[in-house]
């Protein structure tokens, strides 16, 4: 794209000019129906789905052995997996809040990447839900989380987080899973009226759920769609803010901290906008979307990117402040403990990945190269990875009493099991994006008068 174009500069056009409406159900319904597979999709594919191998690998072992494959001991009785959930959970955030929020904020740039971040939602939210299921030990007694009806009393045990957990993320899961659903209906008729073949048209058809694009099949569209979105975007805030009571509930310093919920949502925001940037630029470059997936959708995800970045910052800052403030020598120890400790390499790492370099998009030729904010994602994903280790195992190994202190070292199955889920993940992507249209075709055919007007505009001579 060039650079000097009003797009490139960060005026109001979402898509090149140059589109109509045409072009624009031509590309995208190509991606899907017109063009061959690609060799690099299956090479991609295959490599995904070998490490899901590897996952179904993993699980087998843990089912037949138990939770002792992993790491986890004591005083470290939580891992890699609540880790890794914590993890999931927080990259599923940007989805819900790139469709819901910016579209109750009438954002029109969310148009391009709205719908592969909804996609992207629902894979990491399942790929979490894995990790307490089989963190349990015995995942066959799964219903005693669930709220069913209970006589004798006995179970599910109400005032668990854990508990809550389950209430919080299925409701997050089925309110996600039926937003983007909802959004597709009318690509879905889109690509059963273009299917030259039986099969497609039936399938299509089928989920289309007899879309004709009529008046009143719009305003019901509508109406739904905003209702989805305002049941949604509550569930950006309460869904890690309920993740966050897993630790805040409990006694354990560096647990007990009234921060967390805000803080555990401002991280969540973080990290769903780094995986979003770490998967919307190679989409991009792959399928030649740079005149729909612009620089200008990049540059605000970076800004937003920074600015849960810095409130990040700010959280890691109020802890070590209120350890000092409070006067608490075990919340202070717990913070000597992470500077200067075992594991304090990790720490410092994360405070490079998560505070030092993405201060880099200050700068708005930092946030116009696109390298540089592939680089700038994938370093955040990372440290916000060690985030949650570090508050996770660091405030676990060194108990009340220096007895009891120890050390936490995954295994080979705690990495396989990661990184079988990064290839689940990975995996259901690519199938989505095979069979499924990554970019909403409805809502770019919508913006196209918008975007040729102000391009006219943008073009006429001064008087």
């Amino acid at each position: 794209m060039d650079p000097a174009s009003p797009t490139a500069a960060g005026a109001s056009p979402v898509i090149e000019p140059g589109h109509s409406f045409g072009t624009v159900t031509d590309k995208i319904s190509a991606i899907v129906q017109g063009q061959p597979t690609s060799r690099r999709w299956y090479l991609g594919f295959f490599a995904t789905f070998f490490f899901v191998m590897v996952l179904f690998y993993t699980i087998a072992n843990l089912l037949m052995v138990g939770v002792g494959i992993w790491g986890i001991n004591i005083p470290v009785a939580w891992g890699f997996d609540i880790v890794n959930f914590v993890w999931w959970i927080g990259i599923g955030h940007a989805g819900t809040l790139i469709s819901a929020i910016l579209l109750l904020l009438r954002q029109s740039w969310r148009t391009s990447i709205n719908r592969f971040a909804e996609a992207m939602t629902l894979f990491a939210v399942a790929c979490a839900g894995l990790y307490p299921l089989f963190h349990m030990g015995r995942p066959w007694f799964f219903y005693w989380l669930v709220p069913y009806p209970n006589t004798m009393d006995l179970f599910p045990q109400y005032r668990s987080p854990l508990v809550w957990d389950v209430f919080a993320v299925s409701t997050y899961l089925l309110v996600s899973l039926m937003f983007w659903f909802i959004g597709l209906i009318p690509d879905l008729a889109t690509l059963r009226d273009r299917s030259q073949s039986r099969v497609g048209r039936v399938v299509y058809g089928f989920f289309a759920m007899g879309w004709r694009g009529s008046a009143r099949h719009w305003h019901r569209y509508e109406t739904a769609y905003l209702l989805m979105a305002g049941l949604a975007t509550p569930l950006v805030v309460s869904v890690h803010t309920v993740v966050s009571f897993d630790f805040a509930v409990a006694t354990l310093p560096g647990w007990h901290a009234t921060i967390f919920p805000p803080y555990f949502v401002a991280g969540a925001l973080f990290s769903g906008f780094a995986m979003v940037l770490t998967l919307a630029i190679p989409i991009r470059a792959m399928y030649g979307l740079q005149d729909m997936i612009t620089t200008r959708h990049l540059q605000n995800m970076a800004k937003i990117l920074l600015a849960t970045g810095l409130i990040v910052a700010y959280g890691y800052l109020m802890e070590f402040f209120m350890a000092w403030y409070s006067g608490n020598r075990l919340e202070q120890y717990t913070t000597f403990n992470r500077l200067h400790g075992p594991y304090r390499v990790l720490y410092w790492a994360l405070i490079v990945c998560n505070v030092v370099i993405p201060q880099v998009l200050w700068f708005k030729r930092a946030r116009s190269s696109v390298p540089l904010l592939f680089v700038v994602a994938m370093v955040v994903n990372v440290g916000m990875w060690l985030e949650r280790f570090i508050i996770v195992v660091v405030s676990l190994h060194r108990d009340f009493l220096p007895s009891s202190w120890g050390m936490y070292y995954p295994t080979i199955f705690d990495w396989s099991m990661f990184l079988g889920t990064i290839g689940l993940f990975l995996c259901l992507l690519l199938l989505f994006v095979r069979f499924l249209p990554m970019i909403s075709i409805f809502e770019m055919r919508t913006m196209l008068p918008e975007a040729h007007v102000q391009a006219n505009e943008h073009s006429a001579p001064t008087p």
